[in-house]
């Protein structure tokens, strides 16, 4: 590699966070974000001061690029001298990147064949002239070259000749600045290849400039053809698609690499937290610690339909840590629960939080009217100001609250939930941001046409990061979207992207787990809030009460991304993804090395314990000591626990 360029480099994490790398003329000054993503407008007006009138930083990135590609062929082939590599080029910047770095392979003994998408007079001329001189051949007939290296026998490009076709594709057809989808030429180009397979069931391996070219750089949308990445090098911050849905599984694995320009100001389209700020959470009990101020979860869960789903929550609920397990449900679901989980209680009782909706139905029109009752009580009946005492939500003698004892309590709202939630705002109600709604796309869609939207899950699985943010804005609540990655929203927050987890999740009752995980993250807040005194108890100003609620939102979005990251590391671990000697889950469109097999929903709640751990020891990794379950923190719920 080029000697001015020093290396640092950091693959992604364990905690599924985009990795970052130094390549930089200059490495001094860094100011890198890896896990925060900014729009593509804010990148390119913070780099232009510096990068106007020089291709150093070109340079730079050819190198990051370069490196990237010898490790892909030497994990491919095992040597790099006599790999074949197409590069795709298009007429801007990262055309000229990718061209720099098919001289630097073809010096290394690799046959580079160039496809541009445009007329070579288009092409970035500095790096084209340096291309040629290190023996990069410019196809003659672009789409013939494609053709060859996706394996196509009878094409006759020098160096791609013969069905086993290119070991390597670079993409740099596009960069941050496209808008919209592939050109047709570009398309057309792109199209052998993607008819080749998926990322690991093709012969080629895909490396992508900045971001697989056609996807929308800022909301992560696919607005035409992609031909997806199996890793993707890209520069100074992530960009919306390597973190949005449904672009950023095409990205592959991806890699930041720190060329020592500005990461931008202002605030960022959307964050990855890392696995170690997610464990500062997590609360490890103490000597004087007992059941109540660990945290107790008030389940609504189960039905006659389907029982089992209020045996994987309150499971779910008890592995994350939770003290204590509340249970209202029908009498058949109970003895099922107290079957498997002996330490369940059923009944009413002191609660600070409640998970609201797992596998209940909607049609159950007597189970339907208690999940309304504990709804309007949970969301205070719209009145968000009367948080100051603590109300009886449930089915017993206490089950009536004086309408000035109203409260909004944390809450999980899921599944057969939902639909009644959707009423209750529809007709004037209110959530506040400690409520976790936890939609999957057709929930989702539902919601929203509910709320007046008129949106069909189609238009939510191709822009979800739009839909969530709206769901939360229409809601007031923090929205959880069942994506992969899943997305998390809360009004006026940041919008967080946490890997989902391996493929074998899509399995009934994961979702139940999931309810049941974050429920137990919730009630250890509201503990925390509770022994901190925060209980925001006489009237505040409106300023106050807006700040308040902009800290519940925060906290109750962590530990929405913490229960999606326990539930994926969780996973990772049913489906023996994990090396006993370094805890590492697959991130999202990352190639394992193995496909790991399937399990239940009931074997994920059994792999939450040492997920738990996984996380807590990331947390002492970073520097930070997961607290102790008697301290309270900064920023807490407002409000008492709940009876019910």
């Amino acid at each position: 590699m080029h000697g001015r360029c020093r290396a640092r480099w950091r693959r992604r994490g364990d905690d599924g966070a985009v990795s970052t790398a130094t390549a930089s003329p200059s490495a001094a000054g860094s100011t890198l974000a890896a896990a925060a993503a900014y729009p593509a407008r804010a990148v390119a007006e913070a780099e232009a001061p510096l990068t106007a009138g020089t291709d150093r930083y070109m340079h730079a990135a050819a190198h990051a690029l370069a490196r990237a590609a010898v490790e892909e062929l030497r994990g491919a082939r095992g040597t790099v001298p006599g790999a074949r590599v197409l590069l795709l080029v298009g007429g801007g910047h990262n055309g000229g990147d990718a061209l720099l770095a098919g001289a630097l392979l073809a010096r290394r003994g690799c046959a580079v064949v160039a496809a541009p998408a445009t007329d070579a007079s288009r092409l970035h001329a500095a790096a084209l002239a340096a291309a040629r001189r290190a023996g990069v051949r410019l196809a003659a007939d672009p789409l013939a070259a494609v053709q060859a290296a996706a394996g196509g026998a009878g094409a006759g490009e020098p160096g791609l000749r013969g069905a086993d076709g290119a070991d390597l594709v670079v993409d740099g057809l596009t960069g941050i600045g496209a808008a919209g989808g592939l050109r047709p030429a570009a398309a057309a180009l792109i199209a052998p290849l993607c008819a080749a397979g998926e990322p690991g069931r093709r012969p080629f391996r895909v490396l992508a400039v900045d971001l697989p070219s056609g996807v929308g750089v800022d909301d992560g949308t696919l607005p035409g053809p992609v031909l997806a990445a199996d890793r993707t090098i890209t520069f100074t911050c992530p960009k919306g698609a390597h973190l949005l849905p449904p672009a950023a599984p095409l990205c592959g694995r991806v890699e930041v690499t720190d060329l020592g320009l500005p990461v931008p100001d202002g605030a960022p389209l959307a964050v990855r937290p890392a696995d170690g700020e997610l464990a500062e959470l997590l609360r490890v009990p103490g000597a004087s610690d007992h059941k109540y101020t660990r945290g107790v979860v008030g389940l609504w869960a189960g039905s006659r339909t389907y029982p089992g789903a209020a045996v994987l929550a309150v499971s779910a609920a008890v592995r994350t840590g939770a003290g204590m397990v509340r249970l209202a449900a029908p009498q058949r679901v109970v003895d099922l629960v107290l079957a498997h989980r002996p330490e369940a209680v059923p009944g009413d009782g002191r609660c600070q939080a409640l998970v609201i909706g797992p596998g209940t139905d909607p049609a159950d029109a007597p189970r339907a009217a208690e999940l309304e009752t504990v709804l309007g009580r949970a969301l205070g009946e719209g009145n968000a100001a009367a948080c100051t005492e603590a109300v009886t939500v449930g089915t017993g003698t206490d089950a009536a609250a004086a309408p000035d004892q109203a409260i909004t309590v944390a809450a999980v709202i899921d599944a057969g939930a939902l639909p009644l939630l959707a009423v209750r705002i529809a007709a004037g109600g209110r959530c506040g941001p400690q409520h976790v709604l936890t939609p999957h796309a057709g929930e989702a869609a539902a919601l929203l046409t509910a709320l007046g939207e008129q949106v069909g899950r189609e238009a939510v699985e191709a822009a979800p990061a739009a839909a969530a943010r709206r769901l939360a804005e229409l809601t007031g609540a923090t929205v959880l979207l069942k994506t992969t990655p899943t997305l998390i929203a809360c009004p006026g927050g940041v919008l967080l992207s946490v890997d989902s987890g391996p493929g074998w999740l899509a399995t009934a009752g994961s979702g139940d787990v999931l309810a049941g995980i974050i429920g137990a993250l919730l009630a250890a807040a509201r503990t925390d809030a509770e022994i901190g005194g925060d209980a925001r108890g006489e009237a505040v100003d409106a300023a106050a009460d807006m700040a308040a609620r902009r800290a519940d939102g925060e906290v109750a979005a962590r530990c929405a991304a913490l229960g999606v990251r326990l539930h994926a590391l969780a996973a990772a671990r049913a489906a023996d993804l994990v090396n006993a000697d370094s805890a590492t889950a697959p991130g999202a469109g990352r190639p394992l090395a193995r496909p790991g097999h399937p399990f239940a929903a009931l074997d994920l709640t059994e792999a939450i314990p040492a997920a738990w751990e996984q996380l807590w020891r990331a947390g002492v990794h970073r520097g930070s000591s997961p607290r102790p379950a008697s301290t309270a923190p900064e920023r807490v719920f407002r409000g008492k626990s709940v009876h019910r």
